[in-house]
């Protein structure tokens, strides 16, 4: 079971309190929570993401490298491909990305890879999350991008959708 971590997303990371800037963020997490349950009904772990363009979902993913064979079939990797081929372009510049769980060092690569601008996600994945948990991979100074990161949105109820998965299959 993943334990119930308090973000340690700094207050200035966060996104503003006002009503213009949160609302989009949690209509659109709440698209990645439907994905997420989504993932939940087939049997895997309960992740989902959507990539947003212009306001506009261009593509969405739910975790799924068990019924896959796919061990790269991640939420994050399905909705950056789902988006990159709607688009017509791998480059997703100026794209946000919203995931329910805090990405791991794969998925982060991928977002590097295909320049997401901005990348939101719900809840921290202490063990292998890589936006602030286990290490700060988009922050490496390698790296010949840069992207900003929102964590903490609708983090209550991302958290519950995970452990409420392990808690059953216990």
């Amino acid at each position: 079971m993943w334990p119930m971590v308090k973000s340690s997303v700094p207050l200035d990371a966060r996104p503003p309190t006002g009503v213009y800037a949160v609302e989009p963020d949690e209509r659109f997490m709440r698209a990645a929570l439907e994905q997420a349950l989504e993932a939940g009904r087939h049997n895997e772990v309960p992740v989902g993401a959507v990539v947003v363009v212009g306001g506009e979902i261009v593509g969405t993913g739910f975790n799924h490298p068990i019924t896959a064979r796919d061990p790269t079939a991640h939420a994050e990797i399905v909705a950056l491909r789902a988006a990159a081929q709607r688009l017509g372009n791998y480059r997703l510049t100026g794209s946000t990305l919203y995931v329910t769980i805090e990405p791991c060092q794969m998925c982060v690569g991928a977002m590097i890879h295909a320049r997401v601008a901005r990348l939101v996600y719900g809840t921290a994945e202490p063990k292998a999350g890589a936006i602030e948990s286990a290490m700060r991979a988009h922050e490496h100074p390698a790296l010949n991008h840069r992207m900003s990161a929102t964590g903490g949105v609708l983090e209550a109820e991302c958290r519950d959708v995970i452990q409420e998965f392990f808690q059953k299959r216990r």
